[in-house]
């Protein structure tokens, strides 16, 4: 996706440094590392509090179940971090997808080329200390944020990866990682899935993240009319922004209180 796609980027000056006002008929596409839970040196370290349960149960049902976590995570890691909840998901970067009925979507690449790939990503992390390789099942992830100044060994050995796999797979490059996922998938085509369900459908919607691999979804909700929020500094295509985690997660509490005379959702598999 070039910078001239789907609207203008913006800088941190130009991009309202404020949230969108509240409306009854939102719907909520989530990320979660950097967005929801902070970053940490590494993924599985991440660990989600009792209160941000308690808020996205409460939010979920004031939005009468429109909210769906939007991560590179696989849904089977989402569901980890927030057990007990199981809320609508796409994951491994729209890949996969779990929609409100529970119905499942997976995109179904040719996976078994992955295996070689994956041995060569082993060895590049053994010889390397500092890279951190997770396999997610359908994408292949290089984490270098222990060891930011292998970023150019990282990129380039991933890419070269990428190109051996041939067309059906790409490379995603995020905040100190980069992947091999396949192609035609990203996190802008999972929330246009679940805008076509609902409750999603007729609603206005508004996607909250702050990694390069959520420009896909900003763009999706600017071409819909809805709401694109970045979290953090960086260029955008994102039209609002939020300072961090703890701003956004005080709107969306703020949503929750306002909005809270419905339903809960369910909240066990």
């Amino acid at each position: 996706m070039s910078h001239s796609e789907n609207g203008i980027r913006r800088t941190a000056a130009e991009t309202l440094l404020s949230l969108p006002p509240l409306t009854r008929d939102m719907a909520f596409f989530l990320d979660l590392d950097g967005t929801l839970l902070e970053h940490v040196a590494h993924p599985q370290a991440v660990h989600a509090d009792a209160s941000l349960l308690r808020l996205l149960g409460a939010l979920s049902a004031a939005c009468g179940g429109a909210l769906a976590l939007i991560s590179g995570r696989s849904i089977e890691d989402i569901d980890r971090l927030l057990a007990p909840l199981a809320l609508p998901a796409a994951g491994q970067h729209g890949t996969e997808l779990r929609l409100p009925q529970g119905t499942r979507r997976r995109d179904t690449p040719a996976i078994d080329k992955l295996g070689h790939a994956a041995a060569d990503i082993v060895r590049l992390t053994a010889a390397h200390e500092g890279l951190v390789f997770e396999n997610k099942g359908m994408t292949l992830a290089l984490h270098y944020r222990m060891a930011p100044h292998l970023q150019d060994l990282a990129v380039h050995s991933m890419r070269g990866l990428a190109a051996a796999l041939g067309g059906e797979f790409e490379l995603q490059e995020g905040k100190f990682v980069v992947e091999i996922k396949p192609s035609g998938k990203d996190k802008g085509t999972a929330i246009n899935e679940f805008m076509n369900e609902a409750p999603f459908a007729g609603r206005q919607p508004v996607f909250v993240g702050d990694d390069l691999t959520d420009e896909y979804g900003f763009a999706a909700v600017n071409a819909m009319g809805g709401h694109a929020v970045k979290v953090g500094t960086g260029e955008t295509r994102a039209r609002w922004r939020a300072q961090d985690s703890v701003a956004v997660l005080a709107w969306l509490g703020e949503f929750a209180g306002r909005f809270g005379n419905r339903p809960a959702v369910r909240t066990t598999r």
